[in-house]
């Protein structure tokens, strides 16, 4: 039976991915957001996650509810705190692929809008970012740390 559990291990050691980094989760269907109550699979151009060091994750239908999450994990679940957060992606909106949300550039006050109305518009790339600003009427290009409560509640 130890052999058979050691084989179990190193296949599972084997199929991981040796990055240290979570992949994106893909929303099913029944996935909702724990910020709006929206499902999240309907809106995969927006889709934005939070993935804990336990493995398990939490989906929202854009950037904008992941930091309402974020800024005020308590308020959203008692247990976590931000220092359980493993990994964070956003979906870049000009690529539309899954990116470190604690990298990217954000545009804020863009004529786009996500399902919940004014969007944070992620970037991988600060280029592309200021491009969309000028192309949207984008009002500001922040960062990750520079996303504050007040920023947020200016959004909605």
């Amino acid at each position: 039976m130890h052999t058979f559990r050691v084989i179990i291990v190193l296949l599972l050691m084997v199929s991981l991915p040796m990055t240290g980094k979570a992949a994106p989760v893909t929303a099913a269907k029944a996935d909702k957001c724990p910020v709006c109550g929206m499902f999240v699979a309907k809106y995969p151009d927006f889709l934005a996650q939070v993935i804990f060091a336990d493995g398990s994750h939490v989906l929202f239908d854009g950037a904008k509810d992941m930091f309402k999450y974020y800024l005020n994990i308590k308020k959203y679940q008692a247990a976590k705190d931000l220092s359980d957060i493993a990994f964070i992606y956003v979906m870049d909106y000009y690529s539309m692929t899954p990116i470190d949300g604690r990298k990217a550039w954000y545009v804020i006050g863009s004529d786009v809008f996500g399902p919940m109305g004014r969007e944070l518009m992620p970037f991988v790339q600060k280029a592309d970012a200021a491009e969309f600003m000028k192309d949207h009427f984008g009002k500001k290009l922040i960062r990750f740390d520079e996303v504050t409560p007040d920023l947020i509640k200016g959004l909605d």
